[in-house]
């Protein structure tokens, strides 16, 4: 696996495998790997000859308040993580690299952003935005892959790569949980052990709705808070929200079908934790760890 930091040698690097007719697979992380980034790896590796993973914690996307200084970070173990899943190159700029000034130049993600995680984190998407497009720049990769437990990022950013033409195909993968159907995160970290339990009322919540929506419940408001009340049974857990929305456009539906998404955050103790489902496809079509897996944080 080589390393690199400096983003001219990373492009330099890219060109020289795309010159050798190698198709390149990308995976953008914000480091302190866990399963989910790993499988987002190995979706990688299929489409791909070769493999980057990038870690780079990006300060444009956190907003006042939020958790920039103490997010997880543990180069080491990243670099480690990434060779054992044979990444081919980790990418790891500093901060002085990737934004030598204070950018000028940010995208608007417009009405994509009006519901979710938008209108709570104001300027949380472009940020992603003009980081992911500083590193498409950088790796240039032919397949860039993104899991979906960040739905409403993963479809800006494939909408972002439709409008802008990138030669880049977006992969979206599925959700991995852990054996208690929490989603793998690496704010995961944050939470005390009563926590850790606490938090699976979320993916319950989740799966109740799907298996309401499957004995054909249709309406979102009632679909919604169904979540809503399993989740009010866990003191430990408070909802942000949960909507139901179109894949497409992102905005709330009336009537919910086989493909939308009914998605929320919470606050659990000190972390805060989304995840969401595809009505139609439950927790199935997402990949569960094995109970006696032995799961990095």
């Amino acid at each position: 696996m080589i390393e690199i930091a400096d983003p001219a040698q990373m492009r330099a690097w890219s060109r020289r495998e795309r010159a050798a007719g190698r198709r390149i697979g990308f995976v953008p992380t914000m480091g302190y790997l866990h399963e989910g980034h790993l499988h987002l790896v190995d979706r990688a590796r299929a489409r791909a000859d070769v493999v980057v993973l990038s870690a780079f914690v990006n300060p444009l996307q956190f907003g006042p308040g939020e958790d920039f200084e103490r997010y997880p970070r543990d180069a080491a173990r990243d670099r480690a993580l990434a060779k054992g899943s044979a990444v081919d190159c980790f990418f790891a700029p500093p901060l002085e690299t990737m934004y030598p000034a204070a950018p000028a130049i940010r995208f608007a993600p417009g009405p994509l952003v009006a519901h979710l995680c938008g209108p709570r984190r104001p300027g949380h998407f472009e940020g992603v935005l003009l980081v992911v497009a500083k590193l498409f720049h950088l790796v240039e990769p032919d397949v860039a892959v993104f899991g979906r437990k960040d739905a409403q990022q993963a479809i800006l950013v494939t909408r972002m790569t439709a409008e802008l033409d990138f030669p880049v195909t977006i992969d979206v993968a599925p959700i991995v949980r852990e054996p208690d159907g929490l989603a793998k995160s690496s704010r995961n970290v944050y939470l005390q052990p009563a926590e850790r339990r606490a938090a699976a009322v979320l993916s319950d919540a989740l799966e109740g709705a799907h298996l309401a929506f499957d004995r054909g419940a249709r309406e979102a408001a009632a679909l919604t808070q169904k979540v809503r009340d399993t989740v009010a049974g866990q003191p430990l857990v408070t909802l942000e929200y949960v909507e139901a929305v179109d894949p497409r456009s992102l905005q709330p539906v009336v009537a919910a079908s086989a493909d939308t998404i009914l998605a929320l955050a919470a606050r659990v103790g000190p972390a805060r934790l989304i995840d969401n489902v595809v009505l139609g496809q439950g927790l199935s079509a997402d990949v569960r760890l094995p109970a006696d897996s032995v799961a990095p944080a």
